[in-house]
């Protein structure tokens, strides 16, 4: 195998600060050096990101290829039923049944798949060439991977057929720019406009599927998953996450919680299902086992008591007055019915107006508030919804807000200024050569190291809205 040469030009210290960030002269070489230097790793890093991107287009277009044999299988099975005599009368499968699973256990074999997974895969196969021909074509040219085409057909698949080309050709767009997670929130938004049935009569069948399982896992673990309606799951998990974060502070005794949020969340889960409400000390290392695990999680006196879940939800006012069918909307979930909306804000201690067009989604105003910087607050944390940087999933509403634009350096604490960025990708924007620049209406336009650009459209716009000072 050939080696990749690190440059192909000029040798560059590459571990230098200078190079990669920092002051810009690196390790204190001469400045015009240095900048020489950072542009050569900037041409290289492009090349190289070139060349990833070639590679994906070239993979999407052979997982193509392998949809389109699939197909040709499954049509090749259906077309041999013809060859056998009835069986119906003799066997408890008829011949469909028997050409079915035949195809099916021989390319899970053939494949080395479980049956329930290649069954899958040629239903997704059958769906997109016969049904989603613009999806297909996308993914056959690169322009969006094989996990963006399985996130459309799973939200196909509960569509008419009838449904299919206006849900495909108002989804396929937000595929080509969005990674698969934000792609599945928003092709979960379309299909919901798009679905002739309401919203609301899915939502009651659906419900008497709810359901708690076990899944077992590796290393004397398991999946503890509960299928519910969405607003109590984020009422569910928004309560755990508030209590982790309280409890993720320093100890009166001034040591420091030693678990992250992540695992918290975990231990609270335990203590509230297994003993009703969270009522212990802080936990010590006596109660760790040998694999590092808490034997019974110990927390602060009092969780579980005086804490409520809360929910966001988003309602168009043609939808509220009954006009429209325009689905509600959970923040960090999706869409949800409207009947379930009115028993939420019912109870609501507090709300804010945010009118919005029918056609567009575009909100037109907040309306009007005696604590502008709350609401505000509130506001750019619907509209972003998650942490602004490309790819992040890391909901809004627990994070501080970033000025684009520094205060110091000019920039106005705006809406149009604005912007939820987590932690981690605040300290990429401070501390590394990312920049980023806000557009109107929300865009926010990422700038590499390396020069490449990148859009992240906020999940809510604001039409037009008057300078605000926090």
């Amino acid at each position: 195998m050939n080696s990749i040469p690190v440059f192909e030009e000029t040798p560059v210290e590459v571990s230098s600060p200078g190079v990669f960030g920092g002051s810009g002269i690196a390790g204190g070489m001469p400045e015009p050096w240095a900048e020489h230097g950072a542009r050569l790793v900037g041409k290289y890093t492009d090349k190289l990101l070139t060349r990833l991107e070639e590679n994906r287009r070239q993979a999407a277009a052979i997982e193509a290829q392998q949809l389109t044999i699939l197909d040709a299988l499954r049509r090749h099975f259906e077309q041999s039923e013809a060859l056998h005599p009835d069986q119906a009368t003799t066997h408890r499968w008829s011949d469909s049944a028997v050409a079915r699973r035949t195809l099916v256990t021989e390319v899970a074999a053939s494949l080395r798949l479980p049956e329930r997974t290649a069954e899958r895969l040629i239903e997704e196969a059958r769906m997109l060439v016969h049904l989603l021909p613009g999806t297909f074509a996308a993914l056959q040219v690169g322009e969006i991977s094989r996990r963006h085409a399985t996130v459309l057909v799973a939200h196909a698949q509960a569509l008419p057929a009838e449904a299919l080309p206006a849900f495909e050709t108002a989804a396929l767009p937000y595929a080509r720019i969005l990674t698969p997670t934000k792609f599945d929130r928003k092709a979960r938004i379309l299909r919901e406009r798009t679905h002739p049935d309401s919203i609301h009569a899915r939502t009651v069948q659906a419900t008497e599927n709810r359901c708690v399982t076990l899944d077992p896992a590796c290393d004397a673990m398991a999946y503890l998953v509960a299928y519910l309606p969405a607003e109590q799951g984020m009422a569910i998990i928004n309560r755990l996450t508030d209590i982790a974060r309280t409890e993720h502070g320093p100890h009166g005794d001034g040591s420091e919680e030693p678990r992250t949020i992540t695992k918290l969340k975990a231990d609270i889960l335990v203590g509230l299902l297994t003993d009703g409400v969270v009522d212990h000390s802080y936990v010590d290392d006596t109660m760790v086992d040998e694999r590092g695990m808490l034997v019974t999680p110990r927390f602060r006196k009092g969780y579980g008591h005086g804490i409520t879940a809360k929910v966001m939800i988003t309602v168009p006012v043609l939808t509220l007055l009954g006009h429209e069918n325009e689905p509600v909307m959970l923040e960090g979930c999706g869409p949800i019915d409207v009947e379930t909306a009115k028993q939420l804000t019912a109870h609501a201690p507090s709300m804010i107006r945010l009118l919005t067009d029918p056609h567009t989604g575009i909100v037109l105003g907040v309306g009007k508030s005696r604590q502008i910087p709350k609401e505000l607050r509130r506001w750019l944390h619907v509209r972003d919804e998650t942490c602004r940087f490309v790819g992040c999933n890391q909901p809004a509403r627990v994070f501080d807000l970033d000025h684009t634009i520094d205060v110091q350096y000019g920039g106005l604490s705006e809406e149009s200024n604005l912007a939820a960025l987590c932690p981690k990708h605040h300290d990429v924007k401070h501390h590394t050569n990312w920049t980023m620049g806000q557009h109107p209406g929300g865009n926010i336009t990422w700038t590499s190291p390396s020069g490449r650009e990148y859009t992240t459209p906020p999940a809510m716009r604001l039409a037009a809205s008057p300078r605000v000072p926090l």
